[in-house]
């Protein structure tokens, strides 16, 4: 092909005729190369779709940009080996291109496997628990790989300019100071660094995990490299330094399960009858939709000169259910109370007495007169 277009190029000059080969050859081989391209993947689509899981067609998908580039710049070299000029131009710039291509395809097959990985890992589920673990291992360990990669990357592409390779080696010889430098320069992002391994290896949080952190119950809805977001209650979101939950105490209600234990503190007068109020309060919780059938208990766990207080003791599935249990056994409870038991309410308990009259006694000038003539009598 190069033979032929070279001997129809008669009529340019010899300066430009070098060049438009050159062009011509890279046009051709872009072409050729987009063409298997689209042929190797849209084969690739069949056989994806074909298939039962979704895994397949996440990792054709997240390869298809990458390579069609990696592809363009395959055509290239073959048409350059043809075409020295070409091939002199190429090689100016193949320094920068072949390491980018390669980290844009490695970062793509990373992140098609761990999306792969989260589709096998359904976190919408009941018993969600070792699922929501490895969505969190994968969410960190994605992270750090990606940043891995991306460094790796503009390393080499960084090393094919002379300059800054020379730059190189003569920081490498003085590692010592240079070390020092970095390592004070960088300590904020190598703590977190250091943070978000911990993490991983540790576990002490996991994607959708309920926990409580500066007085706000939230779940934690992303676990970052460097930070995690807690999605709290009112829609409002916490960002938190990944070392808080590694360093500071905070609550995890659902860090070996979900299922939680909660209470409603019901205050009544000293003379009620427990008996029925902790049979209603079995009929009532038994026959409610939100209880797991774990823990139900009534107890009266504490008295003063005003009331008791009784205390109800339930279970449910999760936080968010536990809440609302207990917001509606409260009101069921104190609804029945007021009708079928008013007198359980508490009362507040007066004693009446007489009006005590008091005489009026004699002013402080006149008491200290009345002192002072004492005094002097004989």
């Amino acid at each position: 092909m190069i033979r032929f277009i070279d001997r129809n190029l008669v009529a340019l000059p010899t300066w430009a005729e070098q060049p438009l080969l050159a062009g011509i050859a890279a046009a051709i081989g872009i072409a050729v190369a987009l063409a298997v391209h689209w042929f190797v993947f849209r084969l690739l689509r069949r056989v994806a779709r074909s298939s039962s899981t979704d895994s397949d067609d996440i990792v054709v998908k997240r390869l298809a940009r990458p390579t069609r580039y990696a592809f363009v710049a395959l055509g290239i070299v073959l048409a350059a080996r043809e075409m020295p000029v070409l091939e002199a131009v190429w090689s100016r710039f193949s320094g920068f291109v072949m390491p980018l291509l390669t980290g844009w395809i490695a970062v793509a097959v990373l992140r098609a496997f761990v999306e792969a990985m989260i589709l096998r890992n359904d976190i919408s589920v009941e018993d969600n628990h070792n699922a929501r673990r490895r969505r969190t291992r994968l969410a960190i360990f994605s992270r750090i790989g990606t940043f891995l990669i991306v460094f790796l990357t503009v390393a080499g592409m960084l090393a094919s300019i002379p300059g800054v390779r020379e730059i190189g080696v003569t920081l490498m010889a003085s590692a010592g100071l240079a070390a020092l430098a970095v390592g004070a320069a960088a300590q904020p992002a190598l703590k977190a660094l250091i943070a978000g391994f911990q993490m991983a290896l540790t576990e002490p949080i996991a994607i959708d995990d309920v926990v409580i952190i500066d007085g706000e119950w939230g779940r934690i809805e992303d676990i970052r490299t460097t930070y995690v977001i807690v999605r709290v209650w009112d829609d409002r979101r916490l960002v938190v330094p990944s070392n808080r939950f590694l360093e500071d105490t905070f609550q995890n209600w659902t860090k070996t399960s979900s299922e939680l234990l909660g209470t409603v503190m019901i205050y009544l007068d000293h003379g009620a009858d427990i008996a029925p109020i902790r049979a209603e309060y079995t009929r009532q919780i038994t026959a409610h939709r939100l209880w797991d059938k774990r823990a139900q208990v009534l107890q009266v766990t504490d008295c003063d000169n005003e009331a008791i207080e009784v205390r109800l003791l339930m279970s449910a599935k999760d936080g968010p259910a536990l809440f609302d249990l207990r917001c509606e056994i409260r009101e069921s409870m104190l609804d029945w109370i007021r009708r079928e038991k008013p007198e359980a309410l508490v009362r507040r308990r007066t004693l009446p007495v007489a009006p005590v009259e008091l005489a009026a006694g004699p002013s402080v000038a006149e008491a200290m007169a009345g002192e002072g003539k004492g005094a002097v009598s004989p």
